[in-house]
């Protein structure tokens, strides 16, 4: 699949090379990438668009597009081309990068046996970004468009936290609904695009959520049908009637680009605007129920199954929880990376009693793999170190993290007499982050949405740890627990008087 290995990271980030001896990436310089680094071997210029994707981030570059990128290899899905979206201005900068380099993206593989690298091609234009999202609407609605998939982060849905619906007050939900054919949201852009469709005659497409959420094609099909029926009652009918929502679960830790990542792309012989690194482990199980047609991912190494939900849960509550729980304390002790967490005895410790004790109970077995083994590869993984992730990106959005992939498992703890004092230990520390401060006295820069609510309730907190829990858009009615508000104060009480590390090392021992 790729070349060949050139070394480990740190050996490659000592090889300089000169900007002229470099292949700037485009369709025009594909036949003189460097030595080992494959390419696309399909025609380009004769993939056809099937799939618009919403949130072009690095995840979806590794992920999705990968798979679809293999099976191009084998001379398959040329008329399922990707062409990719977004709905805010920011997205703007990654457009024209993308657009200056032919849509082409580098992917990075570190592992600490090599690094290895490949070029894919199977995306071929970026929508324009506009205010009203028409050229959006446009897009979709073309009838050679089967799918419309998204990555737009599983804070992006519009979740009301007291129900789990659609948030039908949020300024950005109402909006649509009122202004339906301008509208600011992907799914207000995706209901416009959906009645042209219909009015039209071309039918349904696929609606395909790629995010970090339990039951994300529901969600998503909450979202475009609840949206719907804001405005028009029985177009929302017949999306409901028509098409389909896929539920999925996605897995490959992607860090983010940085001038680290651009500097070692260019230490293999390429000038790559957006370069995209990522570990050398990937995972998409997907929901089989497509009502236009699909590619045939599975040939590539998806899985298709009608039982996503085991695994949705064996890798949201072990491997995203289990970033939460090692996150928090790795900023409040100073530590960058989440292999560098990992490192620290006192941390990984504490990763492996949670789990063991208070979320492997909690998750069913899936074919070939037991929740005790899952946490030895997710060890492993978030062991390696040629995977520079940090702690800073895995601790952003707590406030969506920690409701989407913690709280449910202290629920169910709190429900079934399970040990919840790890977990109320995790969201002691993440409370101790949002004070804003780590140990050693340095400043956390605001990581969160609402950062400025969160630290407001942090300082509060430290004197009446009650009003962190406080925050029913988050907790909802977990404050109301006297289990859980015990536990987490009195491990609020420890962290702030003994330390984050004290406060590990008390709960190991018991």
């Amino acid at each position: 699949m790729l070349q060949r290995g050139w070394g480990t990271m740190d050996e490659l980030k000592t090889d300089t090379r000169r900007a002229g001896d470099l292949v700037t990436l485009s369709n025009a310089t594909l036949d003189r990438l460097p030595a080992g680094i494959e390419g696309p071997s399909y025609d380009r210029a004769a993939l056809t668009p099937g799939i618009v994707h919403i949130g072009l981030g690095n995840f979806h570059r590794a992920h999705q597009a990968w798979y679809l990128h293999r099976l191009m290899q084998q001379g398959e899905a040329l008329d399922w081309a990707i062409i990719g979206a977004g709905v805010r201005p920011y997205d703007s900068e990654m457009r024209q990068r993308l657009l200056s380099q032919d849509c082409l993206t580098t992917l990075i593989e570190l592992d600490p046996s090599g690094t290895t690298a490949e070029v894919t091609g199977g995306m071929i234009d970026y929508v324009p970004i506009e205010e009203g999202n028409g050229p959006l609407i446009a897009a979709m609605a073309a009838p050679e468009i089967r799918i419309v998939a998204m990555t737009v982060t599983e804070g992006g849905y519009y979740l009301d936290p007291a129900t789990g619906g659609l948030d039908t007050s949020h300024p950005d939900i109402q909006h649509d609904a009122t202004n339906p054919d301008r509208p600011r949201t992907a799914f207000g852009a995706m209901v416009a695009a959906l009645r042209r469709r219909r009015d039209a005659g071309h039918g349904p497409f696929t609606a395909q959520s790629c995010d970090n959420l339990m039951g994300n094609g529901r969600i998503l099909r909450q979202a475009v049908v609840g949206l719907a029926r804001l405005s028009d009652a029985e177009l929302a009918e017949w999306i409901e009637a028509n098409c389909s929502f896929p539920n999925s679960m996605v897995d490959c830790i992607v860090p983010a680009t940085g001038d680290k990542e651009r500097a070692l792309v260019r230490a293999l012989g390429i000038d790559d605007a957006a370069p995209v690194t990522h570990e050398n482990f990937r995972q998409w199980v997907i929901e089989d129920d497509f009502c236009a047609g699909r590619p045939d991912w599975d040939r590539v190494g998806a899985t298709f199954s009608n039982d996503v939900h085991d695994y949705e849960l064996m890798k949201l509550r072990i491997l995203n929880a289990g970033h939460q729980i090692i996150a928090n304390v790795g900023e409040i002790a100073g530590i960058d990376t989440i292999s560098g967490c990992m490192e620290n005895e006192a941390i990984a410790a504490f990763f492996r009693k949670v789990q063991h004790e208070e979320i492997a109970p909690h998750v069913k077995p899936v074919p070939g793999m037991t929740p005790e083994s899952y946490i030895d590869l997710i060890v492993r993984r978030f062991s390696n170190p040629s995977i520079v992730d940090t702690t800073r990106r895995v601790a952003f959005d707590g406030s969506s993290r920690h409701p989407g992939f913690v709280l449910p498992i202290i629920r169910d703890g709190l429900a079934s007499g399970t040990s919840i004092e790890g977990l109320a230990l995790v969201e002691a520390l993440w409370a101790r982050m949002c004070e804003g401060t780590r140990e050693n006295g340095t400043k956390i820069a605001p990581n969160d949405p609402i950062w400025d609510s969160l630290v407001a309730a942090a300082e509060a907190a430290r004197k009446r740890p009650a009003a962190w829990l406080e925050q029913r858009q988050i907790y909802a009615d977990l404050s109301e627990n006297a289990a859980f508000s015990a536990s987490f104060a009195r491990w609020l009480d420890l962290i702030w008087t003994k330390g984050a590390m004290a406060a590990l090392q008390d709960y190991a021992r018991n």
